[in-house]
């Protein structure tokens, strides 16, 4: 005779199979929710960035030129980037293949996504419609890499990132960084991208 539970063992492997799915299903729309909310916040973070960054510029400008420019954006723009990264719980800041600050070289997705920036661009896709969202996953953490296009502007930028640098302002380049590769831009062009780093556990990285 067979052993009455053995009549409902079908039965109870398709439903152990139904709510393993489902539960796989559940977890997999959190991810996305998670992932959708952290992109807003890097979207929100860059932009609160840019506009802190690009006002303190001016001012510095038109209160004391190119050169007060300079000093400012060395002095202020990791203030500026640290305030943001706090106030979202993220790691901000900018790079780009041509680097004024060594600090900002690029690692291997941000020099990825800029050279694919540039491909896009050259391609006749709109600098502000492009983005680089991706998600990386060490086994244990999942981090959200953020990234948008910074474009060449004749002002502020042409000032100290264009191809004519009057002779004192290329001398406060050259003490304030020795190294520079980030002049001779023309307005309209590439000229790096905020970039952002986002672990999903909410902790922001060092």
């Amino acid at each position: 005779m067979k052993h009455p539970h053995l009549k409902s063992a079908p039965s109870f492997c398709i439903a152990a199979v139904a709510a393993a799915a489902a539960l796989g299903l559940a977890s997999a729309h959190a991810q996305t929710e998670n992932t959708n909310a952290a992109t807003a916040k890097a979207r929100a973070a860059v932009a609160e960035f840019a506009a802190s960054l690009k006002k303190s510029l001016m001012e510095a400008m038109d209160a004391g030129g190119p050169k007060a420019a300079l000093a400012a954006c060395q002095q202020i723009a990791p203030d500026v980037a640290r305030t943001a990264s706090e106030t979202h719980g993220l790691s901000i800041g900018r790079t780009a293949l041509r680097v004024r600050n060594q600090a900002n070289v690029p690692d291997e997705f941000e020099r990825r996504a800029l050279e694919e920036f540039m491909a896009d661009i050259a391609g006749g896709t709109e600098p502000e419609k492009l983005e680089r969202i991706e998600i990386i996953s060490d086994g244990t953490t999942r981090t959200l890499r953020y990234m948008k296009p910074i474009m060449m502007a004749e002002k502020p930028c042409a000032a100290c990132h264009g191809s004519n640098i009057a002779p004192e302002v290329r001398d406060t380049i050259k003490e304030l960084y020795p190294q520079d590769t980030a002049t001779g831009f023309t307005p309209g062009e590439l000229r790096g991208a905020f970039t952002v780093s986002m672990p999903l556990d909410g902790k922001a990285p060092k």
